[in-house]
């Protein structure tokens, strides 16, 4: 009589617990996790602090890690950003300092064109004074 109640038991428990994923839209924690995990590997850090928002929603109370986490992943993403930012930066002050070059570049030729002129002045009043 055990045996065939632990026969017709045990399958119904282990019906339950399959079923339970297909019932639970949200996935299993250990599943949101992995997802966010492999989100974060896999670099696309804005869906994987979504997918840890989703986690830490579904379970506030066991999220202390995962807050931690959400946060390091938020921080690679603020992070990232500001480097974008600051490559922006730096090809404008690039470019800016290209012209800057060439302006100076253009200023020294010109500078070397008036040395010329006035040692040419220079050689024209001392011949002018030597004929005096």
């Amino acid at each position: 009589m055990r045996r065939a109640l632990v026969a017709l038991v045990l399958p119904l428990a282990l019906v339950g617990c399959s079923t339970w994923n297909l019932m639970n839209p949200f996935g299993e924690p250990s599943t949101m996790l992995a997802k966010a995990d492999r989100l974060t590997a896999d670099g696309d850090y804005r869906s994987a602090v979504a997918a840890y928002d989703a986690y830490i929603a579904q379970y506030s109370d066991d999220s202390q890690a995962v807050r931690a986490r959400r946060d390091a992943v938020a921080s690679i993403m603020t992070t990232r950003d500001e480097i974008a930012r600051v490559n922006q930066e730096l090809a404008r002050v690039r470019d800016e300092l290209v012209k800057r070059e060439a302006d100076l570049a253009r200023v020294r030729q010109e500078a070397e064109k008036l040395r010329a002129d006035l040692e040419r002045l220079k050689q024209i009043d001392l011949q002018l004074e030597k004929r005096k």
